[in-house]
């Protein structure tokens, strides 16, 4: 029962005199309001001018009349038809002209609110309070107030809106590995995905974000190479952010999910070669980082392929698949949320007490998770277990790679119930996770930098204000609500077609891949390993079941990925020390 989301559709223009009329008829039948947005963008009665609308009117009657006089008189209709064609085609035109204008000026500005199914006024003015927002925020900072002379606080200044430009970038893009299955398999709506994932983000970046960071982030750069070069190193961390960023927003306008952490390293590299020579670069580093392009996706790809195939074998052939559902969703909730309050936050340093925990937090998540699926699902579960008890049904043996024939009817609704639930979770998991993680890719920069201008760079650790955590939170939030629903679409709906029970198996399969490769010092990286698992789940239904344009796409972002930071970093570089000169 896979749910179309009405936030992707595509509607079909009417074209001609027949097909206006018949979207008249439509309009007629049924209120505007009601409509599709789709709809609304090739028929808005409550934007058609007044003057538009007596033409069209003035059209019509002329035509009516020359019907009438064809009937009549042949003769004088071929003499008035000369005429009335010209004023006709001179004023249809000129209407055709003015609306196309009009829809081209829409379908530009009106992307948000397409996509959120709000008006276009009130995406603007989401826009606009973010702008307004970002730009005076940082006026009451304490981070800016404590820099005394002018040219230190607007320098200050810039570097808090570099770093807000770079998080707002994170969430235009990397936001869609925790939600963009959830939206494809018609989990959530895209709405309440942001809303869950503009929630969750900003909790972690702020509860979980890191406090301290190092002043050559990723372990890219040599440290020592810089020392005394506070101006150029200044220059260099801006640079980055916006190198990042800039690359960052090409891939989002796309539509391209990039790694955010191969565009700060491709940025580092760049300047440290440029800057500091080819000694500057901890060269094994990069070899590990560029290594996860192979290693993410298939790994990735290999336990999402494993987990459906389970899903088909164990729960879709089962004589009650619904029944199924129902019992493992509890297993996989206590197994993942032991895995993760173990693996990602202990809560003692004591390994039996620490196992302890988790294993209580797994307890109590599974608990609560078969009472409101119980709760929601189960007057459905009963009268489907007295059906099949009541039907002769035959014990067929599968395999773990036949090809099961998945359940239907009610039996579908139930396990779709079930997994959509279990995918909303692991979704949440995954979004205030990386807004723990992936924050510090704007937020370490951006307190390096400022250390720079505070004088106290020349410590490796660099301790982060909470104001600036708060700061790198909203960004995240501002750019996801604001472009996040552009790689969203590509994570959920270009791939491959998701249900919740693919989407739940790509969203396990990813984290579970990510949590352990982490703890075990694999080089990793979380929106490679999310499109490799989409793209298992596509592979476990049939090679021809993955879009293999869009498969080539991604894959070519994330090749230039590196090499174009690097070129970015250079000319911000190159930009920023001659601007420099002037405060520093």
């Amino acid at each position: 029962m896979s749910q179309s989301s009405p936030f992707f559709s595509t509607a079909q223009a009417h074209a001609g005199a027949g097909g206006r009329a018949a979207a008249a008829a439509l309009l007629l039948r049924h209120p505007a309001a009601r409509l599709p947005p789709s709809t609304l963008r090739y028929s808005r009665l409550s934007e058609v001018s007044p003057a538009k609308t007596l033409r069209s009117h003035l059209s019509l009657l002329r035509a009516t009349l020359s019907s009438f006089a064809d009937a009549d008189d042949g003769s004088s209709a071929k003499a008035d038809d000369g005429s009335s064609a010209k004023a006709d085609d001179g004023s249809g035109a000129k209407a055709d002209a003015e609306e196309a204008e009009e829809q081209n000026g829409e379908s530009k500005m009106s992307e948000m609110a397409k996509a959120f199914n709000i008006s276009p006024r009130m995406a603007m003015s989401i826009s606009v309070m973010i702008a307004f927002a970002a730009l005076t925020v940082p006026l009451a900072m304490r981070t800016l107030v404590f820099h005394g002379t002018f040219k230190m606080s607007a320098l200050a200044y810039l570097t808090l809106l570099a770093g807000f430009y770079m998080a707002w970038n994170i969430g235009a893009n990397d936001v869609a590995n925790a939600m963009g299955t959830s939206v494809g398999s018609g989990a959530l709506t895209l709405r309440q995905a942001v809303l869950t994932a503009a929630v969750l983000e900003f909790s972690g970046a702020f509860l979980m974000g890191s406090h301290v960071t190092s002043t050559m982030q990723k372990g890219i750069l040599v440290a020592s190479v810089f020392q005394g070069k506070d101006s150029l190193l200044f220059a260099g961390l801006l640079s980055s952010l916006a190198a990042a960023g800039t690359w960052l927003q090409v891939a989002s306008s796309y539509g391209w999910p990039v790694s955010t952490t191969h565009c700060i390293v491709g940025a580092m590299v760049g300047f440290g070669l440029v800057f500091g020579g080819v000694n500057a670069v901890f060269w094994s580093s990069l070899a590990r980082v560029s290594s996860s392009w192979v290693i993410s996706p298939l790994m990735g790809a290999a336990v999402s392929f494993l987990v459906y195939k389970c899903i088909r074998r164990f729960v879709y052939s089962a004589p009650n698949p619904g029944q199924a559902a129902a019992a493992a969703a509890p297993i996989a909730v206590f197994t993942g949320v032991s895995a993760i309050s173990f693996a990602a936050f202990p809560l003692s340093k004591t390994l039996p007490i620490a196992l302890l925990q988790a294993l209580s937090c797994g307890a109590i998540g599974a608990i609560i998770v078969r009472r409101v699926i119980q709760k929601q699902l189960g007057e459905l579960l009963s009268s489907e277990a007295e059906k099949i008890a009541s039907a002769k049904q035959p014990n067929v043996q599968h395999g773990l790679l036949t090809e099961i024939h998945g359940p239907t009817g009610a039996q579908l609704q139930i396990v779709y119930g079930v997994f959509g639930y279990m995918q909303v979770l692991s979704a949440c998991f995954m979004s205030f996770a990386h807004g723990g993680n992936d924050v510090s890719n704007a937020i370490g920069p951006l307190a390096a930098a400022l250390s720079i201008l505070q004088g106290v760079a020349s410590s490796a650790e660099i301790v982060i204000p909470t104001e600036v955590l708060v700061w790198g939170g909203f960004g995240i939030v501002a750019g996801l609500t604001m472009w996040g629903y552009r790689v969203i679409a590509t994570i959920g709906k270009k791939i491959t077609e998701l249900t919740p029970t693919r989407g739940f198996a790509a969203e396990f399969a990813a984290a579970s891949v990510v949590l352990f490769a982490s703890k075990l010092g694999l080089p990793i990286s979380a929106t490679h390993t999310l499109v490799g698992a989409v793209m298992g789940v596509g592979f476990a239904r049939g090679l021809n079941r993955v879009r293999a344009e869009t498969v080539r796409e991604i894959v070519a972002s994330w090749l230039v990925t590196i090499p174009v930071g690097a070129v970015l970093c250079i000319f911000y570089t190159l930009l920023f020390t001659k601007i420099l000169a002037y405060f520093m």
